[in-house]
């Protein structure tokens, strides 16, 4: 009897919606629009028609990474059709913040979170990143840049914000696969530091220093920002996709310790994901509850204003700032439509779950960009000499006068 229901509300939904979309139940009933259809969804059990009657876009995503159903069409079509199903619209961020949760940033919980996340597979990622594994927001010059390219451009973007010079300090808080260290080391001159939590990522960059012969300028370090050291000091310090992990709680903790370890006069660019509302905590339609489940643990979002609250907090002056949300939106979409066309090697190397997680994840958060669910900003801070004006640059035209 519900499951006769829930297939009557199903069918109203989707046949009041006029959206060129086609339902296939697991008996061969057939729901939509089928010569017309864009996408269609196959669903496997009966278990998944609550998914399509009463749908959100996490409950979608569920369904789909669960095997529950199964989703046919580009991945563009089926977040805007999937959009329009749930009526997300701006997605209702939520509001307030998850406090409550204060043990799920300690050091053991953020390197579960971390290698959950980065330790996939190495050959994985190789398959949709860029030359340079260059995991976060690119740089397009030019929109029709190639991805390589607008990688590039990226690096040489936060290396003149930050007014790398020779011989300088540099740290990097969540190095990746080391396409920043290595970069500003080759072509800036500086001596650099990584550091991450993941294993994997950890032996790719030590095999690229050796490899590089850069063991004398440049240094991997498997460790967390809190245990870093502070006796020595870093001229310029950049942090690229990481701070998404901090959480709000660990704000403070977190600007303080850059504070700590920055020189008088030193530079930091903190680049990151944030909301878009000020009061919001995260995506709503259920998307925050899928992500934190099954992509990012332990992730947190906040808004703009409170990275820039939590820096000048810590005494750091915020100087420069900038949203690169396009930026973001036109990398992701390269990352997906790359991921499709090895989508067999991607299955091989970590399973259709897998596969499937990555692929409504990395294609939801390019319409999230698209769409002004969330932003990129970056933010240029530095810490005061004798109380005066960091080692900044009178004037911007320093960051853009090689383009």
């Amino acid at each position: 009897m519900l499951d006769r229901l829930r297939v009557h509300q199903m069918r109203l939904r989707v046949e009041a919606s006029g959206l060129p979309l086609v339902v296939e139940l697991w008996d061969g009933q057939i729901v939509g629009r089928d010569k017309s259809a864009t996408v269609r969804v196959r669903l496997n059990q009966a278990a998944s028609l609550k998914a399509m009657a009463e749908p959100s876009l996490g409950a979608l995503a569920r369904a789909y990474v669960e095997g529950a159903l199964d989703l046919h069409g580009t991945i563009r079509d089926i977040l805007a059709l999937g959009d329009r199903l749930c009526n997300a619209g701006d997605c209702a961020p939520k509001t307030g913040s998850p406090d409550w949760k204060w043990w799920r940033h300690t050091r053991s919980k953020d390197r579960k979170y971390v290698q959950y996340h980065y330790d996939v597979s190495n050959d994985f990622y190789a398959l949709w990143l860029d030359t340079r594994r260059v995991y976060s927001c690119a740089y397009f010059k030019q929109p029709d840049m190639s991805l390589d390219d607008a990688q590039l451009a990226k690096l040489d973007h936060i290396c003149r914000k930050l007014d790398l010079q020779p011989e300088e300090r540099l740290l990097d808080i969540g190095c990746g696969w080391g396409g920043l260290i290595l970069h500003a080391a080759e072509h800036y001159g500086v001596n650099a530091v990584g550091i991450t939590l993941s294993d994997e990522q950890h032996a790719f960059v030590s095999q690229q220093i050796a490899a590089r012969c850069l063991r004398s300028r440049v240094e991997v370090r498997h460790m967390d920002y809190r245990d870093v050291p502070e006796h020595a000091g870093y001229d310029k310090i950049a942090s690229v996709g990481m701070f998404e992990h901090v959480g709000r709680l660990n704000l403070r903790t977190y600007f303080d310790k850059i504070h700590a370890l920055l020189k008088p006069g030193g530079l930091v660019l903190n680049h990151g994901i944030t909301t878009a509302e000020p009061d919001a905590s995260g995506l709503g339609s259920g998307i925050a509850e899928f992500i934190e489940d099954y992509v990012f643990p332990g992730g947190e979002l906040v808004h703009a204003s409170e990275v820039l609250r939590a820096a000048s907090g810590s005494g750091l002056e915020c100087l420069d700032a900038e949203n690169l949300r396009p930026h973001y939106a036109h990398t992701l979409w390269h990352w997906v439509t790359r991921l499709e066309q090895h989508a067999d090697e991607a299955r091989r190397l970590i399973g259709e779950q897998k596969y499937r997680i990555w692929r409504i994840y990395m294609g939801g958060s390019a319409y999230a960009f698209e769409h002004d669910w969330m932003e990129l900003w970056q933010v240029l801070a530095g810490k005061a000499i004798d109380g005066s004006q960091p080692n900044y640059p009178f004037k911007r035209d320093y960051i853009y006068c090689h383009e």
